[in-house]
């Protein structure tokens, strides 16, 4: 498992590209995913705090308990990580929910089948060099503004941040940079001025005080403050087409990650982070990233239940600037379900 989370993004790339040239004018690819109790899920980033209930579910052995084998790949971003399930290479993907709504409107049903979070978890952060002239989203009006992937939920938030400021998306330049060490040199380096990310990135930067933070949300209160709301972010999504004809799967995948978020809920920070993969700690030590940890842990469920207000507001922020959405009739309870989490024991 090690192995795998360690892969480069360029080798998950070229997996993929080679499993999308194998599986080629074969319907059944995505289909036969889940037989025999086997599960490819794809990460925006297995090391990123906010996604963290998938490989510790797979520390914990809760996958093994509930007899399906899960197979957890990673992205550095959850619009690769989207699309490698739209493409039928995964069967289900660790990403933001507001991708559900995003692709709806392109044709696509996909649904959240477990809410990790009711908040993002991300934080805009300025470097130093900028702080001065960076004081808000009122001023990203013509800065270079890093994000994890063009089309990514750190993209959706930067321009929701900007236009709800007066700041037209025409108006910055979102700069696509990863998260980690590549985030990190891009701040120092001075290619972008600001950007959002996540920990334990953000306790890393403050750490070695290379930049501050300008918006935290990490937190519901640090969401509702930002967006006006809970906004469910970090999930399981799936194609509806195949958690419908794979539930007895798709049940025993809720029960792990539900024992997860209650594990999450009565563990402390130190301990959660004793049972994650040493090297997640990108270098900051066990110490750093417990707090990293401590800080984000607010953003998760106890129970893997949508927020009941949640959809609306991921809705009105994304319809908020996104032109594919900004007339189009969204159906958000085809965008999630309970069912599963509701029935977890």
């Amino acid at each position: 498992m090690r192995r795998i989370a360690k892969i480069s993004a360029a080798a998950v790339v070229g997996a993929l590209a080679l499993s999308s040239l194998t599986a080629c004018g074969d319907s059944s690819a995505s289909a036969s995913g889940g037989k025999g109790g086997k599960v490819k899920i794809m990460v925006g980033g297995l090391d990123k705090v906010i996604y963290l209930p998938a490989m510790l579910t797979q520390q914990l052995g809760y996958f093994k308990a509930e007899g399906v084998d899960v197979q957890l790949l990673t992205e550095p971003a959850g619009v690769q990580a989207e699309t490698a399930l739209v493409s039928g290479d995964v069967q289900g993907t660790v990403g933001f929910y507001d991708h559900t709504l995003d692709l709806q409107v392109k044709g696509k049903q996909v649904e959240s089948v477990v809410q990790f979070s009711q908040a993002p978890g991300e934080v805009e952060i300025v470097s130093n060099k900028a702080a001065g002239e960076i004081s808000g989203p009122k001023d990203f009006k013509g800065k270079k503004l890093g994000v994890t992937g063009l089309g990514s939920s750190t993209d959706f938030l930067t321009k929701y941040l900007a236009v709800n400021s007066g700041v037209q998306t025409s108006q910055f330049t979102p700069v696509a940079v990863g998260a980690g060490q590549t985030f990190i040199s891009a701040l120092q380096q001075g290619s972008i001025q600001g950007g959002m990310t996540t920990d334990p990135t953000v306790a890393t930067i403050l750490d070695k005080k290379l930049g501050k933070v300008l918006i935290d949300m990490r937190t519901p209160e640090g969401s509702k403050a930002a967006l006006g709301g809970l906004y469910p972010s970090s999930s399981l999504y799936m194609q509806t087409e195949w958690v419908n004809s794979h539930k007895d799967t798709v049940q025993k995948l809720a029960n792990a990650f539900v024992k997860t978020l209650k594990w999450m809920s009565t563990h402390s920070a130190a301990e959660i982070a004793a049972k994650m993969p040493a090297d997640y700690a990108q270098g900051g030590g066990k110490e750093l990233y417990a707090q990293a940890i401590k800080s984000t842990l607010p953003m998760f469920t106890t129970d893997g239940v949508m927020p009941a207000d949640g959809p609306a507001t991921v809705e009105r922020v994304l319809k908020s600037f996104n032109p594919n959405l900004k007339n189009a009739k969204v159906d958000l309870s085809k965008t999630y379900t309970t069912e599963f989490v509701k029935n977890a024991g």
